[in-house]
């Protein structure tokens, strides 16, 4: 919430007219950093929502809440921006999409990855069928943890105990890494791969002792032309935005006619194609005008009348959202699964 926050100041036309959460002190880092007056500070949602009257509402409640809260926002007729993960099943997915529809308004899944300039470099090069059809997506990401890390990046260094008083590692609120990064990689890669489905997912998943949620997952989806892979990873080395792990974080992506490495945060892609097999780097594009970050691109798509595309879009991101129903699905059984429909 803090980095969106802080999207919302630095953008020329939009402010925060109010911020909001049960518990007080929650809100006090953002309240210091952002210099948000009390008055614009609420602990009721519902008296937040009738005095402020928002054009659009940042949601980053606990995974487990989404559809409760979007169903208690969207009667208010604002655009619903929620922060991935999309939801805690597709069952609520499905809710979510259903409230939006029903109040006329927008409802967009912001995937952070999407504004990474080597992903978004990928997808134009794929778009641009440089590579042909996509036949793989190879998939690791993650970071050393959740609580690692507070509003704007901040440092901490959390116990045990921290983790266990955290909705981050509960599994009744939607904690684990799979739930956390599982939904970029399958999201990013129904992008990557023109919005294909997978057949059927197997998955398997570990957690450290003390703690009830994974911290660790690998995911094997299989597609009509073949495997592809995500993995996930609380506990990786170091944060891939300051030094890359080994694995490092992002995406491999094989096509008919070449491949493309896109590692999280890096000023190339790796390319290989049937004209230069040997390789070369691309340096990455820069992002449009106006597309920076996930506010920027709402609120300039929504200025223009147009769609919210890609990752961000309900359609692209319930089709994450099966993949990751699946995987649980598997986890639980023990093998693999037909992809999920309902």
């Amino acid at each position: 919430m803090g980095d969106l926050l802080r999207c919302v100041v630095e953008h020329p036309n939009a402010e925060i007219v109010g911020i909001c959460d049960e518990r007080h002190e929650e809100m006090q880092d953002a309240i210091e950093s952002l210099s948000i007056c009390d008055d614009r500070v609420f602990t009721d949602c519902q008296q937040c929502m009738r005095e402020t009257k928002p054009e659009m509402v940042i949601l980053c409640p606990p995974t487990g809440e989404h559809a409760d809260w979007t169903e208690r926002i969207a009667p208010f007729g604002a655009h619903l921006f929620v922060e991935k993960p999309f939801a805690a099943s597709l069952a609520d997915a499905d809710r979510m999409i259903a409230a939006a529809e029903q109040s006329g308004k927008e409802l967009v899944i912001n995937w952070p990855a999407r504004w990474d300039r080597s992903h978004y470099t990928a997808w134009c090069l794929i778009n641009d069928g440089l590579i042909g059809d996509v036949l793989e997506v190879h998939y690791y990401g993650g970071n050393r943890g959740p609580l690692y890390h507070g509003a704007d990046k901040v440092e901490y260094h959390p116990t045990t105990e921290d983790k266990q008083n955290s909705w981050w590692y509960k599994a009744e609120t939607g904690g684990g890494s799979l739930r956390d990064y599982l939904g970029y990689g399958v999201t990013l890669g129904t992008w990557f791969n023109g919005g294909q489905k997978p057949i059927d997912v197997t998955a398997v998943v570990a957690s450290a002792e003390g703690v009830e949620v994974d911290e660790h997952s690998v995911t094997i989806a299989r597609y009509a032309h073949g495997l592809s892979k995500f993995e996930t990873r609380w506990g990786t080395f170091t944060d891939p935005w300051i030094h890359q792990p080994q694995p490092k974080c992002g995406f491999v992506i094989r096509g008919s006619g070449g491949t493309i490495a896109s590692y999280d945060y890096e000023s190339s892609v790796r390319v290989q194609t049937s004209t230069r097999p040997e390789g070369y780097d691309h340096a990455v594009e820069e992002l449009p005008t106006g597309e920076k970050n996930g506010i920027e691109y709402v609120l300039s798509r929504i200025d223009a009348g147009l769609p919210i595309e890609g990752p961000l879009s309900p359609a692209v991101a319930r089709i994450g959202q099966q993949i990751i129903e699946t995987a649980i699905r598997s986890i639980e059984r023990g093998g693999t699964v037909p992809l999920v429909e309902v």
